[in-house]
């Protein structure tokens, strides 16, 4: 995809603050510090969303809106985070009324840290995903942090646990998997067809 403009837009806590104009959305969504806003600035090539060394710092759902047709859309990432408590308390209510109740979602790319391929947590929101039946792309994260050696037997092990046939490896330091990645979101915003 060629990027002609991107634009941060806002911050929301709640779904009736999000943006009301029409245009579809695609939400990337994760555990705390499977490197979600660094694969996204790097999608973008700028860095424009928040990256911190410290878990669950995204603590509202960003919009990113891209070449003025779609937005790309950073969710708050579940399990741990430093984050108060009350804080914490708020992320599923706030992320499950976006994701069941948001007209304009298109899609999800549920991101998986490839050392980690079969977290709890992770399965847990594929299930809940199954279960509302939103359209989801698999993306396996920080694969520069994994030796060549050891790469086919995490994506396999990633495909097993999620019961699927198609996993993106990506890598926002080498930006291995950025072209391919954008290609899979333009279809989904575009409604070419189900991932």
């Amino acid at each position: 995809m060629k990027l002609t403009s991107v634009e941060y837009i806002k911050g929301c806590t709640a779904i009736e603050d999000c943006p009301k104009e029409p245009l579809p959305e695609i939400a990337f969504v994760g555990r705390s510090n499977v490197g979600k806003s660094s694969l996204i600035n790097s999608l973008l090539g700028r860095k424009i969303a928040y990256v911190s060394s410290t878990p669950g710092k995204t603590q509202l759902i960003h919009f990113f809106k891209i070449n003025r047709k779609f937005f790309l859309v950073d969710l708050p990432g579940y399990g741990y985070a430093k984050a108060p408590m009350s804080v914490r308390m708020q992320w599923g209510p706030m992320i499950e009324t976006y994701l069941t109740k948001r007209k304009q979602l298109k899609g999800i790319v549920l991101l998986i840290d490839l050392r980690h391929p079969a977290a709890f947590l992770d399965q847990e929101m594929k299930k809940w995903l199954d279960h509302f039946q939103v359209p989801t792309l698999y993306a396996a994260t920080k694969a520069d942090k994994i030796g060549r050696n050891q790469r086919k037997e995490q994506i396999e092990a990633v495909k097993a646990s999620f019961g699927i046939s198609d996993v993106i490896v990506t890598s926002a330091e080498s930006k291995e998997g950025r072209d391919l990645l954008w290609k899979e979101v333009e279809r989904v915003v575009l409604g070419q067809k189900d991932p």
